[in-house]
């Protein structure tokens, strides 16, 4: 199984960005460990601070038999965009959010990406990316 983690805008800063609400690891480094901890799958990894960068890749990949995890970052409270590609595609979207969006600034709490997603996951941390590629063998 081919399994496509997104990035959106800021978290190449992962690690260094307000480590109180995303913690201390780099994206990077947690992406080595997911490789390690699920050795027969295909996990790729991309990551833009660039909305259109971001539908390009959904458009690009889309289409092939994989699924998709995303956290759109902050576009996942106003890009209609995103939200429109995710529903185009034929390929299944699992969004997660590293903090808990709910919980957050009244802006946050709305999510416009997720409603063409398969499942949304918020609140776990990193883990959410892991619990999102479990997600997809219950699919």
């Amino acid at each position: 199984m081919k399994i496509l983690i997104i990035n959106g805008p800021n978290l190449n800063l992962l690690g260094k960005r307000e480590p109180e609400i995303y913690g201390t690891t780099t994206f990077e480094d947690f992406f080595e460990s997911l490789k390690q901890r699920y050795p027969k799958l295909n996990l790729e990894y991309f990551q833009s601070n660039h909305e259109g960068e971001l539908i390009d890749k959904l458009h690009q990949e889309g289409f092939s038999d994989i699924k998709i995890v995303m956290n759109p970052g902050a576009l996942t409270h106003y890009s209609y965009a995103i939200a429109d590609a995710i529903k185009a595609i034929s390929a299944p979207v699992v969004e997660v959010h590293i903090s808990d969006i709910s919980a957050r600034e009244e802006f946050r709490r709305i999510s416009v990406t997720s409603a063409g997603a398969k499942g949304l996951i918020s609140g776990k941390g990193l883990e959410g990316y892991a619990l999102a590629i479990e997600e997809f063998s219950k699919m």
